[in-house]
Order: C-alpha cells, then structure tokens, then sequence
C-alpha cells in the first residue's frame, strides 16, 4: 500500500535518575557520598533510506518512545546511556510541524541521519552536591524529560525526470521499456494508481530516474479523478515529459490532449509549470500518427519528439534529448 503523508507522534527518553549512595569501606577512613550518575535517555532520530519507498510501515504504531535513561549507581557509577530509536523513511520525506505546518527538515540525502527529538539528560548523583561544609549531602537530580512532539511526514519522491499524461497515454509502458520497474500495464484508462520509479540508462555510463505518476484529467487541480494529489512527486524533477497520445485511437486529440496538460499543471503550481518540458508524441507507429504528431508540433510552435515503446522507434532520440537538457539543468530543491 502508498502511503505518502502519516502524522505520527514522538517522544524521546527520560534521562535517568542520579544515585543517593555513600562510600562503606572498613579500609577507607571516613567514607563520603559516592552516587553515581543517571544516563542520558534515547534520541528519535530519522533516516533517510532506500529500503523503503513508502511511510506504509510506520502506520499504526501509536507513540514512538525511545528507551529511558538508565539509574545511576553506587561507587560513582553512570547509568546506562540509552539507546536511540532510528526510523527509517523514504529519502525524499519532508518533515514539518503538526500544529503549524512549517517545515522543519527535508530528508533529501540518503543515509544522513537527522535527530528529531532529543533524550533527556541524566541526573546527576549526590556526590555532585558534596561541600566543604556540607560532607553528606542526601540530594540527587531526577532525569530530564525527553522531547515530545507530533511531526508530519510527508513523501515527494526524487526523481530527475517526470513523467506526465492524460490515461493511458503510454506513461507505464515507457517506464517498463525504459527500466527495471514494472508497473501495471493495461489497455483500459487508470492503470497507474500509485507512483513509480525506475532507472533508465543514458549514454555511456550514465543513468537518470524517471517518475510515473497516474494519468491526469481535465478538472484534476480541482480534484476529478485522482486529482492532484500526486503531483507532489515530480516536484523535485528537474525535465517534465509531457506525453501525447498520437495513435489511432486516442482519448483525446492531441492539441487538445496537450492543454489539458499544461492547465492542470498550472493550475497545481506556476512555478512547475515553468519547468523545463519535453513533448513526447505516443504510440507513433503507423502513418496518421505521424502526421497527429507532426500537426501537433506545428500548433504548439515546438518540436515534437515522436517515440512508440511498443516497436523501440524514436527512444534513443529521446533519452540522448532527455539527457542533453539534463546535463544543463541543476537540481531542484523545494521551497
């Protein structure tokens, strides 16, 4: 199951209490107050990792506790430091505050563990509060408390390419045919139902990500049909493909197709509107869808990159042109 927002709450470890203790030794002469340390409680600390791509796995799991501190001992001894809890999450996860939405870290960068909520420090035992006037001191601290809060999670995956279309324009078969990722593929409309990311080889060496999201409609921004919802993962690509169904039988007609796209996307974000795009007619294998495409390229007044994943046609063209304007653009960061 995606899951790409979950508000969870956490809460840090209480550090551990100091000891109240004094020295009893027949072979010291005068024993003094000998109490040790509480430990510090456990941090909530965040991970950004590839092992997962969805928060599914954090769902239901209640408070979020770290482990507390352990109690100081006698004979000067520390308790136990506790351990942190560390969740791991998508890279990509953005987290902000609960109550007032603000963002307070964006996990982008795999692998670089981030503290969310610290433990409490330990109490400090009684030989602390030992003085030349005051030789046996029965104080000792109690543990801090550690921190409490409810965050907000929320996933935009990373991706340098975006795929966009109205359904069943071909999104999934390009990713598939592009990729190791295999999506759902079918010949009805909404067969994507979640995103999806795959890696397709450039020239050379070199790789990009692509990102599958489900087919948008007229009236999406708006929230028909998936709505916009899912939008939000190809906020950090750098290209936008936009894909035009130019077979024989189309949903729509390819002019039309095309601004349906831009309207949406615009109406979603102006500033991903303007983000550098790729038109991509589909399904381009016969004659007529030629001319649909080459009609389409001369009423948008740009060109138009006619590709057909089913016979292979047109894709170096296009990954070449993909990874052309790649190498130029620099990476996206969100607001």
């Amino acid at each position: 199951m995606f899951v790409d927002e979950l508000e969870i709450h956490v809460r840090a470890g209480k550090g551990g209490n100091g000891c109240i203790c004094f020295l009893r030794d027949a072979k010291t002469l005068r024993g003094g107050p000998n109490g040790g340390d509480g430990g510090d409680g456990g941090d909530i600390v965040l991970l950004p990792t590839t092992h997962c791509n969805t928060l599914y796995h954090l769902t239901g799991r209640g408070v979020f506790a770290a482990p507390n501190g352990g109690q100081g001992l006698p004979q000067n001894c520390g308790g136990k430091d506790a351990e942190d809890m560390v969740i791991e999450v998508p890279v990509g996860t953005l987290v902000l505050d609960a109550e007032h939405g603000n963002v307070l870290q964006d996990l982008d960068t795999k692998d670089r563990p981030w503290v969310l909520a610290r433990g409490g420090h330990g109490g400090r035992g009684n030989s602390h509060f030992a003085t030349a006037t005051h030789r046996s001191p029965r104080t000792a601290e109690t543990g801090k408390p550690g921190e409490e809060r409810r965050i907000r999670l929320s996933l935009k995956l990373i991706a340098d390419v975006g795929l966009l279309g109205l359904p069943n324009a071909g999104k999934s078969t390009l990713l598939a045919t592009l990729t190791k990722a295999r999506p759902k593929i079918a010949g009805y409309p909404f067969t994507t139902l979640e995103p999806m990311l795959g890696i397709a080889q450039g020239p050379g060496e070199a790789t990009f990500v692509m990102a599958d999201i489900p087919g948008l409609i007229e009236g999406a921004s708006q929230g028909k049909g998936l709505g916009d919802r899912f939008l939000k993962h190809i906020e950090r690509t750098r290209l936008l493909l936009h894909l035009v169904d130019c077979g024989d039988l189309p949903l729509a007609e390819p002019i039309d197709a095309w601004r349906v796209l831009r309207q949406e996307v615009q109406g979603y974000s102006a500033e991903l509107a303007m983000r550098p795009t790729l038109v991509v007619a589909t399904k381009v294998e016969t004659d007529a869808a030629r001319e649909r495409a080459q009609a389409l390229a001369t009423a948008i007044g740009q060109p138009v990159l006619g590709i057909s994943s089913a016979t292979g046609s047109g894709l170096r063209e296009m990954v070449l042109a993909v990874w052309s304007m790649l190498s130029s653009l620099p990476t996206v960061r969100p607001e």
